[in-house]
């Protein structure tokens, strides 16, 4: 009988094991940690340090940028088009070219794949199909693809509802889709969004069957009304559509450094025109908020969050996840698995401890500035105090360096960097607005719990 028992023990004591394994996704389970890709987001833990120097930047050929070799193919036999930009391949052994021809949309472009010696391999984009924000196109890390956003040619002047719309072209080709976050895009922005979207959310029906096409597309390629991202070879060939969502707009995207797969950014094309609507009132660049998914190269698509973003996605330098924004809070994804798990980093006390060290610092050096003595009378170890031993949390309101996030930069595996400022882009220069940038950063550890398993 006491065998017996024991036996119905260990059994039962097992199948416990199982089930807390199951209700701890992505748990290292009797492995070594050697890096951070190994450890789940919920099981990472991080230091905030504030006011360090900015990254390193990684260069990105300049938009301005013309290959000499394949402008001068056009101005010899390309005369009726127009070359825009060269996209040279990390290889340098392909060119991506962006053109268009003098009876194009403002904000439709035209694709093709030249060698590096400047000859016509192959055109990627048929008459039908118009490329959009051309200064997203990216090639992949391995120089074994490029991905970049288009619709069916003339798609952009309709709503998704067929209906003309008066933004149109202009208001693509005008999309500031650079990491900047507007003054005024904020929780009551988003809320009126919400409201919109819950008469109407294409994603909400991601899965459905796609609407046919409101004109032929290229033969064996299908085309939408709304911006999607597709991917074509190094040779310009075998192009495809990675996201077939009619309705949403895919704005930006980013190639994960194993060249797997993309971090995007789309919205629908109800909060698109809302939000183009609210920037022309005020006289504002238009910028663009997403939610953030991520889209492999077979047309997965996992959405990450459903809260939207203007800030751009970062990649860890080992491909293991996905870093995104959202006003003074990071959230991490790891980027395998059906269901990708978050961890979320609120920010916002360490950021108006340190925003208040901060003015403090500046204050006084004004103030030493005024009497006439040392601007640097302001030691280290009272700044690191005010914000080590705080009775209370400072009123925001009262702090001119507390804002937004609106940048990340994750240079290798264990430090996020991460922007914040003022800005506000208006459409007359002389009137935008950039104060008080200062970059932070996350030093990213196991939990001890990780380590000693």
């Amino acid at each position: 009988m006491q065998v017996k028992i024991l036996a119905h023990l260990m059994v039962i004591g097992g199948l416990l094991t199982v089930l807390a394994c199951r209700n701890e996704p992505n748990q290292l389970q009797g492995q070594t940690v050697t890096s951070l890709k190994d450890v789940p987001a919920v099981r990472l833990n991080y230091r905030y340090e504030p006011e360090v120097p900015a990254p390193g930047e990684t260069k990105r050929t300049s938009s301005e940028d013309r290959i000499a070799a394949v402008q001068a193919d056009f101005d010899q036999n390309r005369a009726q088009e127009l070359l825009d930009k060269t996209i040279l391949s990390p290889d340098g052994k392909r060119i991506l070219v962006v053109y268009h021809k003098s009876t194009d949309l403002q904000s439709e472009f035209r694709l093709d794949m030249y060698s590096q010696d400047g000859k016509l391999l192959r055109k990627i984009t048929a008459d039908t199909m118009a490329v959009h924000f051309p200064d997203t196109i990216l090639w992949s890390p391995d120089s074994k693809a490029a991905a970049f956003v288009a619709t069916t040619r003339g798609a952009s002047t309709e709503t998704v509802d067929g209906q003309i719309d008066d933004i149109g072209a202009e208001a693509r080709s005008n999309a500031n889709v650079q990491p900047v976050l507007p003054a005024d895009t904020n929780t009551d922005t988003n809320v009126q969004i919400a409201e919109l979207d819950r008469e109407a959310n294409p994603e909400a029906n991601s899965n459905t069957a796609i609407p046919a096409p409101t004109s032929a597309p290229p033969a064996n390629v299908l085309t939408f009304r709304t911006e999607q991202i597709y991917i074509c070879n190094a040779d310009g060939d075998g192009i495809k559509p990675i996201t077939q969502n009619e309705g949403l707009i895919y704005f930006y995207y980013v190639w994960a450094p194993d060249s797997s797969q993309l971090a995007a950014l789309a919205a629908t094309g109800r909060e698109w025109q809302y939000l183009q609507y609210r920037a022309d009132e005020k006289g504002e660049v238009f910028v663009p908020v997403g939610r953030p998914r991520l889209v492999e190269k077979t047309g997965r698509e996992r959405r990450l969050d459903d809260a939207l973003t203007p800030v751009q996605p970062v990649w860890s330098a080992d491909s293991a996840k996905v870093a995104c924004a959202f006003d003074t809070q990071v959230r991490i994804y790891d980027a395998a698995g059906n269901a990708p798990t978050q961890a979320a980093i609120p920010l916002r006390n360490n950021l108006l401890l340190s925003s208040k060290a901060f003015d403090n610092e500046q204050q006084s050096k004004l103030n030493a500035a005024n009497s006439g003595t040392d601007g640097n009378i302001v030691s280290n170890s009272s700044v690191n105090s005010s914000v080590a031993a705080p009775t209370t949390l400072p009123d925001e309101k009262t702090l001119v360096s507390f804002n937004p996030i609106i940048g990340l930069s994750w240079p290798s595996e264990e430090q996020l960097y991460f922007q914040t400022a003022y800005v506000k882009r208006m459409k007359n220069d002389l009137d935008s607005v950039m104060s008080f940038p200062r970059w932070h950063r996350l030093i990213l550890t196991p939990q001890a719990s990780v380590l000693n398993k």
